[in-house]
């Protein structure tokens, strides 16, 4: 029967500078992104229609993109097929007009399979709830932190590690034409939890119990990174799946999900050890 072991890496052979930059420079990288974008475009993240307001409709055609575009008098936002058959499209509009839209379909030939509209009061106060959502749960993890470890540098190795943990993937969702929905915000609320979780493992086993230091880390490494690619592995395969029958929704949080937790293992086992190297030889020693 296969197994997965998690191979023991030497990382004592590397100094603090060397295990510290690449995660600071992606780190660095991703923050350069979302900058760029928020000044192109006045937002860090492109918002869906969730929470610009629109309307998306489901059409069933036999026909190319371009005839379905030629439908519609409104110009739209985007038009992508769904499913596996190929003759379902989902189209978004900026406009609220609902029922003219779902008309203008129904008069060129298409089957309107669903329809739906959101006003733009509504998602953007939507909006601001689900970011309030997310400040209030990393303010609260990171006093929960505080809390458990008492001691700032192992508690800010946490938090920087969960920062970095959401920055990255936000970033690549502007790279990757993501945009920002109620399913990809449940999707970063979950790698704050990810993201914890391994850094706590790991703040533990070198802090709080008994054993060399890299003895310590490598047996927070065989739970931590046999956690993490698993749960990489299952977002994998749910990305996949949901894109092959057309399911955007799952799809954009399956690629979060994998982002987010490719990010974990390297600020864990990079960035968070470094800091805990310091604070244990030198910090303590001061």
């Amino acid at each position: 029967m296969p197994s997965f072991e998690v191979p023991e890496v030497d990382l004592g052979q590397y100094s603090t500078r060397q295990l510290a930059a690449p995660p600071l420079a992606v780190l660095v990288v991703a923050l350069a992104v979302i900058g760029a974008w928020f000044a192109l475009t006045g937002s860090p993240v492109t918002p869906g229609i969730e929470f610009t307001g629109g309307t998306e409709l489901i059409v069933e055609a036999d026909a190319p993109q371009s005839e379905i575009t030629a439908a519609f008098e409104q110009p739209h936002d985007s038009i992508r097929p769904i499913g596996t058959d190929g003759s379902r499209y989902l189209v978004t509009f900026q406009s609220q007009e609902q029922q003219a839209l779902a008309q203008q379909a129904s008069d060129a030939g298409f089957e309107v399979v669903q329809s739906q509209s959101t006003s733009a009061t509504f998602g953007s106060s939507t909006q601001q709830l689900a970011l309030l959502g997310v400040g209030i749960a990393f303010l609260g993890m990171s006093a929960v932190v505080f809390l458990l470890f008492r001691t700032f540098v192992p508690s800010i190795a946490v938090v920087l590690s969960a920062f970095s943990d959401i920055v990255i993937p936000v970033a690549l969702m502007n790279v990757f034409g993501i945009e920002l929905s109620l399913g990809t915000v449940a999707a970063l609320l979950m790698l704050i939890g990810y993201s914890v979780d391994s850094d706590i493992l790991l703040n533990n086993h070198v802090l709080r119990r008994s054993g060399d230091f890299w003895e310590s880390v490598h047996r927070a490494m065989r739970t931590g990174v046999t956690m993490t690619v698993t749960s990489i592995a299952a977002m994998a395969v749910m990305t996949v799946v949901s894109y092959v029958f057309g399911i955007q929704l799952l799809t954009d949080i399956g690629l979060v999900l994998v982002f987010g937790l490719t990010a974990d293992l390297m600020n864990t086992y990079m960035l968070n050890v470094t800091l805990l190297r310091w604070y244990k030889f030198e910090g303590v020693a001061r």
